[in-house]
C-alpha cells in the first residue's frame, strides 16, 4: 500500500508539475516581471505600422509560420544554429518580412527588462497589434512562451504551401492540432496582403506541365492577371493583392472571392473542394455564423497561438532573436 502511495503521489506530482507549466502561458504574463512589456509592443507597433500598412500581413504571416515549425518559439527569427541552414532560409519563408521590425521591437523590450520578455511572444503580440492597428480584429494573446534554440531548414516543410491540396491541407493543419474550421478562418488572413506571381503563376501557364490553365480558376479573372498582372511565366517580382480591391481592408471578401473561383492560390481553391469547408465558407459569406468571422477568427488565432509553446524551463529568453544567447 505505501508502494502504492508513494507511486500515486509521484504521478500527482509530475502531473502538477505539467499543469504549472502549461498555466505559465497566460494573459498578463509580465504583470510583474515586466509590467509595460505590452505596453511598449502596442506603442511601437501603432506609432510605425501606418507608415507600412503592409506589415500588418508580413507580421501575422511570420506567427503563422513560426508556430507551424517546432511551435510558436521564435524559430524562424533564428540565423543560423549548429552550423545548419534555418528555417529563414526555407522556400516557404524566402519571402518573409519584418525581422528588422521585430528586432527594433525587441531591443525596447530588453532596454527596460533585459531578459525577461522572448522573442516567441514579441511575434505573438506585435501580429495582434498590427492586424487591430490596420482596422482587422482583436484577440487574446496570452504570454510565458519562451525561445527555441533549434532552426532547420529541412522542417520548413511543415509549412503549408500555397500549391497545397485539401488533403495536404487537413493534415499539416491537423498535425498542429487545428480543425477544418481553424483551416478555413486562418486562411481568412489572406483578406489582406500581397503576393509574387510565383507563388501562383503555375495556375495561368502550366498547371499540368503542358501549357494549361487550372481549370477551377475563373476564366475572366485569370485572363486579366495574365493580361496587367503576371505578364510571362517567369516573373518573379510583380507583387498583386490576395483579395484585389480590398486587400489593406480586414473583410469578408476574400471569402466572396473564393465562392466566385476568384481564390488565388490553388490553396485557397481547394477550400471549396471539401463538403464542409465550402459549407462553412457560405455560412461566414451569409453571415449566418454565430458569433461572426472576426470573433471566430480571434479563437482561431488564439489557439494556433499556443501550438506546442514552451514554457518553465524550456528553452530561453534570447536577447537578440537572430542569435541563440551565448
Amino acid at each position: 500500500m505505501r508502494g502504492i502511495f508513494c507511486f500515486g503521489f509521484v504521478i500527482l506530482c509530475l502531473l502538477a508539475i505539467s499543469g504549472s507549466a502549461r498555466a505559465q502561458l497566460q494573459l498578463g504574463f509580465y504583470y510583474k516581471s515586466c509590467p509595460k512589456a505590452e505596453k511598449i509592443v502596442q506603442d511601437f507597433v501603432n506609432e510605425h505600422i501606418h507608415n507600412a500598412p503592409s506589415l500588418a500581413a508580413a507580421l501575422i504571416r511570420m506567427h503563422f509560420h513560426d508556430c507551424f515549425v517546432r511551435g510558436c518559439d521564435g524559430s524562424v527569427l533564428l540565423n543560423s544554429t549548429s552550423g545548419e541552414q534555418p528555417e529563414k532560409f526555407g522556400p516557404p519563408n524566402l519571402t518573409l518580412r519584418g525581422f528588422d521590425f521585430i528586432e527594433r521591437i525587441k531591443s525596447l523590450l530588453e532596454a527596460e527588462c533585459a531578459g525577461i520578455v522572448s522573442c516567441a511572444d514579441t511575434i505573438a503580440l506585435a501580429a495582434r497589434d498590427a492586424i487591430v492597428a490596420t482596422g482587422g480584429p482583436f484577440w487574446r494573446v496570452p504570454t510565458g512562451r519562451r525561445d527555441g534554440v533549434i532552426s532547420r531548414i529541412s522542417e520548413t516543410s511543415a509549412i503549408p504551401a500555397p500549391t497545397s491540396n485539401f488533403s495536404t491541407l487537413q493534415t499539416l493543419f491537423a498535425n498542429q492540432g487545428l480543425d477544418l474550421k481553424d483551416l478555413v478562418l486562418l486562411s481568412g488572413a489572406h483578406t489582406i496582403g500581397v503576393s509574387h506571381c510565383s507563388s501562383f503563376s503555375n495556375r495561368l501557364y502550366n498547371f499540368t506541365g503542358v501549357g494549361d490553365q487550372d481549370p477551377s480558376l475563373d476564366s475572366e479573372y485569370a485572363a486579366n492577371l495574365k493580361a496587367k498582372k503576371c505578364k510571362s511565366p517567369n516573373d518573379n517580382t510583380t507583387i498583386v493583392e490576395m483579395d484585389p480591391g480590398s486587400h489593406r481592408t480586414f473583410d469578408l471578401s476574400y471569402f466572396t472571392l473564393l465562392l466566385k473561383r476568384r481564390g488565388l492560390f490553388q490553396s485557397d481553391a481547394a477550400l471549396t473542394t471539401n463538403s464542409f469547408t465550402q459549407s462553412f465558407i457560405e455560412q461566414l459569406v451569409q453571415g449566418s455564423v454565430v458569433p461572426d468571422f472576426f470573433v471566430e477568427f480571434a479563437k482561431s488565432m488564439e489557439k494556433m497561438g499556443r501550438i506546442n509553446v514552451k514554457t518553465g524551463s524550456e528553452g530561453e529568453i534570447r536577447k537578440v532573436c537572430a542569435l541563440v544567447n551565448s
